[in-house]
C-alpha cells in the first residue's frame, strides 16, 4: 500500500504500449539484464500483438507501406507484399514478443500516471496498479485521431469518418467523397476511392509538397533535427512526414496525371449537403473523410503536469525535462519506426543510470 491508498506491484520500469517503440524498449531492457515481470512490465491496451498496425484497413497491403523498419534483433523476412499490412506486422510482432519472452500484458488500459511514494511513479490501470522507478511511454498516436472543427459540421446529413475508421475503398462506391488532408493517408485514400466513387474532391489547408529523389541519410537527419527542435522547446511535435513532404512515386504521378490529385484549398463551412467556400463555390457530398492526422496519446500523463506553456512536453532525447523518470519513445523525432528503435535503446541507457543498475552493456 502506498501514500495514495492504492496497493501496487513494484517493478523498476513500466513500458506503456507494445507497438514498435514499446517492443524496441522492452528488447533493450531485456538485453540489459532486466527481467520481464520481475524488473519491468509491458502494458498494452490493444487486444493482440501488432500495435496500431492491427487496426489498419485491409487494402493497405504490406507492399504499400512506406518506412516500416524491422525491430532490433529480428529480421522480417519473406513478407508477402500483397497481404494486408495488419496481418504481416501483427504476425511479426507476435513472433517477436515470443522470441524475446517479453510477456506483454494485454488488454490493459493505463488510466493515469501520478506521483507515488518514495520517489516512485504510480501507474494506475484497469487491471490494478504498478509502482515504478521509471516509465517508458510508447503509446503513439493512433488512439487520438484529430478532427478539425468547421462551421456547420453538425448539420451535415452524410457520413463523416476519420482515417482511423477507414474501412477500405469499396464502401464508397457510387458516392461523392470529400477527402480532407494532404498527408500520405489522404493521398492513398483518395487514389483508392477514386476507382469506386462517383466523384472525389481533395481539399488541404496548404498546397501539398511532392518531393523527388531519394530519402538520403543526410536529408533524414535534417528532418529529424527540425522535429527535435520543436520538442526541445516544449511545442507539440510535428510528424516527420509533414516535414519531408510526399514522395513523388509512380502512384502519385499517375494520380496527378489522372486528375485525381487535383487539390482545392480548404473549404470554409460545411452544409447539410456538402461543403462551401467563402466565394460561394460549393460541392455536394455524401461522405467527408478526415485524413487529418493524429495527436500524441498522452492524456494519462496529465496528473504529472508535464506540459509546457507551448502545449507540448519538453523532451531532450527521450527524457522529459520536467521529470527525468519519464521517457517518451515514439514521440516527436522518434515517431518513425527506425527512430523508435534508436530511441528505445537511448531510453534504456538513461534509465539504467537513473536506477543505478548496471547488469550489462546496451
Amino acid at each position: 500500500m502506498n501514500d495514495t491508498g492504492v496497493r501496487a506491484r513494484e517493478v523498476d520500469v513500466v513500458v506503456v504500449g507494445a507497438g514498435q517503440a514499446g517492443l524496441s524498449s522492452a528488447y533493450h531492457l531485456r538485453r540489459s539484464g532486466y527481467e520481464p515481470e520481475r524488473d519491468f512490465v509491458v502494458l498494452d491496451h490493444a487486444p493482440r500483438p501488432g500495435g496500431a498496425w492491427q487496426f489498419r484497413w485491409p487494402s493497405l497491403t504490406f507492399g504499400k507501406v512506406h518506412g516500416m523498419h524491422e525491430l532490433p534483433g529480428m529480421e522480417l523476412t519473406d513478407a508477402d507484399p500483397d497481404r494486408p499490412s495488419a496481418e504481416v506486422v501483427g504476425e511479426y510482432f507476435d513472433a517477436y514478443e515470443r522470441a524475446f519472452d517479453l510477456r506483454v500484458r494485454r488488454p490493459v488500459d493505463v488510466t493515469a500516471v501520478r506521483e507515488g511514494s518514495d520517489g516512485r511513479l504510480l501507474v494506475e490501470t484497469d487491471d490494478g496498479a504498478w509502482s515504478a522507478r521509471a516509465l517508458i511511454n510508447a503509446t503513439g498516436t493512433w488512439d487520438r485521431p484529430f478532427w478539425p472543427r468547421y462551421p456547420g459540421q453538425e448539420t451535415f446529413r452524410g457520413r463523416q469518418l476519420h482515417t482511423a475508421q477507414y474501412p477500405g475503398p469499396e464502401e464508397f462506391a457510387g458516392r461523392h467523397v470529400v477527402v480532407v488532408g494532404g498527408g500520405a493517408s489522404g493521398t492513398q485514400h483518395l487514389m483508392e476511392i477514386a476507382a469506386y466513387a462517383a466523384a472525389t474532391t481533395w481539399v488541404t489547408r496548404r498546397p501539398p509538397v511532392f518531393r523527388e529523389g531519394p530519402f538520403t541519410e543526410e536529408f533524414g537527419r535534417a528532418v529529424v533535427a527540425l522535429v527535435d527542435e520543436r520538442v526541445r522547446q516544449g511545442l507539440p511535435p510535428r510528424s516527420v512526414v509533414s516535414v519531408t513532404g510526399l514522395p513523388l512515386n509512380d502512384a502519385i504521378r499517375q494520380g496527378l496525371a489522372d486528375g485525381v490529385l487535383d487539390r482545392r484549398p480548404m473549404f470554409d463551412r460545411i452544409t447539410p449537403d456538402g461543403v462551401e467556400w467563402a466565394d460561394g463555390q460549393r460541392v455536394e457530398a455524401d461522405v467527408i473523410l478526415w485524413a487529418t492526422g493524429f495527436r500524441a496519446a498522452i492524456d494519462h500523463l496529465a496528473p504529472l503536469r508535464l506540459r509546457e506553456p507551448g502545449g507540448g512536453i519538453r523532451v531532450e532525447g527521450t527524457r522529459v525535462v520536467a521529470d527525468p523518470r519519464i521517457h517518451l519513445v515514439g514521440y516527436g523525432p522518434s515517431a518513425s519506426t527506425i527512430g523508435a528503435n534508436r530511441a528505445g535503446r537511448a531510453a534504456v541507457r538513461d534509465i539504467r543510470r537513473l536506477t543505478a543498475t548496471s547488469p550489462a552493456t546496451v
